[in-house]
């Protein structure tokens, strides 16, 4: 057993001596275990290259190339947010759910509430929320018949002044019980379910006020 210790101990010296301690400044270059991770043949943007004819190594896209990603779109039609289309990648309360430069959760969904974007909204809660937070949004779903409880009942005064935001950060990444939807759903589709959830609610929640003039008689009887 000493033997095994002392062993152990003038491995673990020669290791610090060898790699140093995480964080440690040293004027010898670093270990590169997998130098070809760091230092490969690639082309730099805007420089002479041979492997083309014409020595240009930026190129042109090819015709007819399909783009990887492009604005986000609902039905073929192109969403907008101030007038722009909005891409994946952009630093934008459509793709984090955050006011864009703060860590504030944007108080209401950045799209555009259509009828288009509520049908859509309907059919996406069917098919992802309904199982569990149920067809009214009370948190009575089919799933509650098989011993899950504590469903987020989205009438309560909670969740009904939780910020839009944030609540696509839930259906991104999940909580407590309810898993990460976020490789599920299209971005899209959680602000279109999201909007419908507020619909759901305003249903529940609805006052003679909130009915037009021309109904609210008729309404009453």
């Amino acid at each position: 057993m000493r033997y095994f210790l002392l062993v152990f101990a003038v491995s673990g010296i020669a290791l610090l001596g060898i790699c140093g301690f995480r964080g440690g400044l040293s004027r010898r270059p670093p270990i590169e275990l997998f130098p070809d991770m760091v230092r490969q043949n690639k082309v730099r943007p805007q420089t002479p290259g041979d492997f083309f004819p014409d020595q240009l190594s930026s190129r042109l896209i090819p015709a007819n190339t399909v783009p990887r990603s492009g604005p986000y779109q609902l039905d073929g039609e192109v969403l907008s947010v101030n007038g722009k289309p909005v891409f994946p990648y952009e630093d934008s309360a459509v793709n984090t759910g955050r006011i864009p430069g703060t860590t504030n959760w944007a108080p209401v969904t950045p799209l555009t509430i259509t009828r288009q974007l509520l049908q859509r909204g309907q059919q996406r809660y069917q098919i992802n929320c309904l199982p569990c937070h149920g067809p009214d949004g009370d948190g009575k779903g089919i799933t509650s018949k098989y011993g899950m409880v504590a469903m987020a009942n989205f009438h309560d005064k909670r969740l009904i002044d939780m910020a839009d935001g944030e609540v696509f950060n839930t259906i991104t990444q999940g909580k407590n019980n309810m898993g990460a939807y976020g490789a599920n759903v299209p971005v899209v589709d959680r602000w279109a379910i999201i909007a419908y959830v507020r619909a759901l609610e305003r249903s529940q929640l609805a006052t003679d006020e909130d009915v037009p003039d021309p109904y609210r008689a008729q309404f009453k009887k």
